[in-house]
């Protein structure tokens, strides 16, 4: 049985702590803590991962289905069991209809006592295994849009996991079409405020006069046309995240009134003299270099300062030319799931081909060449043929290239990406212990894989660490 905390409370002092000396023998891994004031349970639950809390039914100040209430607010996962000596079906079927795991009666039968209490501390484990599976998967959902594990990509997917803990105001920057709307909507999804509204505001898409009324609403009457009154996305979205894409594109005008938002964090729509007062994360987006704008006059300083507490920069295909593989594969899938036709193959000199060019579009740029790709392309696979009649510039591979890719071009597709990954995989290995002088710890850390993926992996090719450790 792993290390569990779990708490008794009662209020009889002579039972408590004949249970705690019975329960130190018979479960010596158990940390047990008993006490005749309720308040204990809820103070160890809020502040310690607690597995189980037995509670008496019957209590001067407050009795234990109150008491359970209170435990499953502060943390569902705790598993409670119910004791009184006035047993009965009727407590028993309400202990359990009320979210209790069982219920034992006084005097204890101590076979069942232990018995109860081994279960329910390995419901509690299981609860919360599933618990964590369920953030794994999270962590997979909001990041499944992005595709790379480069170092930068990872580094990338750190710097939101790190922001998204915070409440801070966000600036996301980064060249046009290296998803900037996408970093934004994770953030929110990893977030304390993924359950409540997001709000997506495209701000040069909307004219001046009527983004101030999307953003702050207005009363009856506040202007020609405003023929009843609207309430702004900033109120919409209370308790929420509001995204503004391409915030160096906002008139001043508005500028003044989004500063003093985020400085008040109050909304005063148009046409009112009453403000009222929302809490609204803004996460902000732009491709624009603001500290010219700034200088130009057409950006205010103030404003500037408030919504770069936090930047995220995200990656063009410039940094992550190593990502070229998994990106294309992931296009090309994606693009024959849109034309509802069979999956294609990309022939290994397309990838290289690629991978060598310019993307001033970036993953946009690239996802739509892919489209017309898979759209064009007469067979199963998409080779340099099909590339170069949609106006790209072959580039040969050259059979110095490190995957080789003139060697394999003509094997059969499983055979040709083993060999691919065998090539990687051993001088991808090669280099980390090269790094570390043959630490395989850090190594595997580095890589993101456990020790023990990591050690599988060397086996498998044959690498040695000790072939990289300093004389």
């Amino acid at each position: 049985m792993p290390d569990n905390t779990i708490v008794i409370i009662d209020d009889e002092i002579e039972l408590l702590n004949g249970l705690k000396t019975m329960l130190a023998d018979e479960f010596p891994e158990l940390k047990v803590w008993v006490s005749t004031d309720p308040d204990f349970a809820l103070n160890t639950v809020q502040n310690q991962e607690t597995s189980l809390v037995l509670t008496d039914i019957q209590m001067p100040h407050c009795d234990g289905f109150e008491l359970m209430k209170k435990i499953k607010k502060i943390d569902p996962a705790v598993t409670v069991v119910m004791m009184t000596a006035y047993g009965s079906i009727e407590k028993a079927v309400d202990a359990v209809r009320g979210g209790a795991f069982d219920f034992l009666s006084k005097p204890f039968d101590y076979k069942h006592l232990y018995k109860v209490i081994r279960m329910a501390i390995e419901r509690n484990a299981i609860i919360r295994e599933n618990i964590s599976l369920k953030r794994r998967f999270s962590d997979r959902v909001n990041f499944a849009s992005f595709v790379g594990q480069s170092k930068r990509m990872r580094q990338f997917y750190d710097n939101i996991r790190a922001v998204s803990k915070t409440d801070y105001t966000v600036l996301v920057r980064g060249e046009s079409g290296t998803g900037k709307e996408l970093t934004a909507k994770a953030i929110h999804n990893e977030s304390t405020r993924m359950n409540e509204p997001i709000a997506m505001i495209n701000c040069p898409a909307i004219p001046e006069n009527l983004l101030e009324s999307e953003l702050f609403g207005h009363t009856k009457g506040a202007f020609t046309g405003a023929d009843s009154e609207r309430i702004g996305l900033l109120v919409e979205s209370d308790g929420g995240t509001i995204c503004l894409d391409e915030i160096g594109d906002i008139p001043v005008s508005i500028q003044t009134k989004l500063l003093r938002f985020l400085q008040e964090s109050e909304v005063r729509p148009l046409g009112s003299t009453k403000t009222v007062k929302v809490d609204v994360r803004i996460v902000a987006m732009t491709n624009q270099n603001l500290e010219q704008k700034i200088a130009d006059g057409l950006f205010r300083s103030d404003l500037f300062y408030r919504l770069n507490v936090v930047t995220v920069q995200t990656p063009c295909l410039r940094e992550i030319r190593e990502d070229f593989p998994l990106l294309i594969q992931h296009f090309v899938q994606l693009a024959c799931i849109e034309q509802n036709i069979p999956p294609k193959t990309v022939e290994p000199a397309v990838v290289k081909t690629l991978a060598a060019l310019e993307w001033p579009g970036n993953v946009r740029e690239l996802q739509n060449l892919l489209r017309r790709a898979v759209m064009y392309s007469k067979s199963e696979e998409i080779i340099l043929k099909d590339i170069e009649n949609m106006g790209i510039t072959v580039i040969e591979a050259s059979s110095t290239s490190d995957f080789r890719f003139n060697d394999i071009a003509h094997r059969p597709y499983k055979e040709a990406k083993d060999t691919i990954m065998r090539a990687f995989s051993i001088d991808y290995l090669e280099s980390l212990l090269k790094q570390t002088q043959g630490n395989v710890t850090k190594a595997a850390a580095i890589s993101s894989l456990s020790r023990a993926a990591f050690q599988k992996i060397m086996l498998r090719y044959k690498i040695t660490a000790d072939n990289f450790r300093a004389n």
